[in-house]
């Protein structure tokens, strides 16, 4: 986590790839994305209906009967009497913003727009009674949910905001960490995942005698990568657990790792394929990814002590 922070900004960073393809990777970002799941509703590219009506249902319409003349004076719109609020729409034009559309007129009216059409089908929807099928309370306690966990962490993080002093201090480690030439090292790596350390050591003596190493990663890896004859791709050994970090920094390019690896999901043989060395960012450069890693980290620990204090019982 630490070096891939730092990755990001050089040119043509590696590709991100699939968890399942290297079950040995340790990345805790996955841990986080599964944290932030309810937060999936902002990372799509338009505003959808499903975000917009939590936010109608979060921050509240009025029904009070007012006319179209006599709004109150945060008052958007009234659609049949029910009020729908500036701070409504506020909320989806900056939900808008984040994910890179720029502000206009024609946006903020496109917003208004849509939330009208919302409450009229809503309006329908109680009409001809809908409102209270098991269908919708399901949907609409989730969306409530949804929108309490957003608050609460966003309640957390303006109590326990990541200072400037932190991003520093996290960018001045980093660049300690990658050692006296201060350069990041990346390996590109194959692998051969097997259930036993005797399937290993007949995979390994199989290379040995010659196989190509993705040939007999096709023919014998549980992996899903073994398709792609066990390419894993760009990896730095501090995003690797101890294992496979031990291993990788001291081969050579082309070599397979002497003996097979234990693991808690089996054995696995690695190949170095490359190796290279890039200069890490500024810190002008860098510090907004490690803020955005800061408050992941924050968000997670937080998680984490609510767990150790909740009685979860999963089926």
């Amino acid at each position: 986590m630490v070096r891939n922070r730092l990755k990001r900004r050089v040119p043509n960073p590696p590709r991100r790839l699939n968890q399942s393809q290297r079950p040995w990777f340790f990345n805790d970002r996955k841990l986080l994305k599964l944290l932030l799941h309810f937060k999936k509703e902002l990372s799509m590219k338009s505003l959808s209906s499903l975000y917009l009506i939590s936010l109608v249902m979060a921050l509240g319409l009025s029904t009070a009967a007012y006319s179209q003349n006599a709004l109150p004076v945060n008052a958007a719109a009234s659609v049949n009497g029910m009020i729908i609020s500036n701070d409504v729409v506020e909320q989806g034009i900056q939900a808008a913003l984040a994910q890179g559309q720029k502000d206009s007129p024609e946006l903020r009216n496109a917003v208004l727009g849509k939330m009208i059409e919302i409450a009229l089908l809503s309006q329908q929807a109680e009409k001809d009674g809908l409102a209270n099928s098991d269908r919708a309370n399901t949907q609409l306690a989730l969306i409530r949910q949804n929108y309490l966990a957003d608050l609460e962490l966003s309640t957390y993080m303006s109590k326990n905001p990541v200072s400037d002093a932190d991003v520093q201090a996290e960018y001045n480690r980093e660049i300690a960490s990658l050692g006296s030439q201060g350069m990041i090292v990346e390996y590109k790596v194959s692998d051969i995942a097997v259930a036993t350390e005797a399937d290993a050591q007949a995979t390994l003596a199989r290379i040995k005698k010659g196989e190509s190493f993705d040939k007999v990663a096709k023919s014998v890896s549980l992996a899903p990568n073994k398709v792609q004859g066990g390419a894993v791709g760009w990896v730095q050994a501090g995003q690797t657990l101890p294992q496979i970090a031990a291993v990788l920094t001291v081969l050579s390019k082309g070599q397979v790792s002497p003996n097979p690896i234990q693991m808690p999901q089996g054995w696995y043989l690695i190949k170095l394929e490359d190796k290279k060395s890039s200069k890490p960012p500024t810190y002008e450069q860098a510090k907004a990814v490690i803020r955005n890693g800061l408050v992941q980290k924050k968000q997670f620990e937080f998680l984490s002590q609510l767990r150790q204090g909740a009685n979860i019982v999963v089926r």
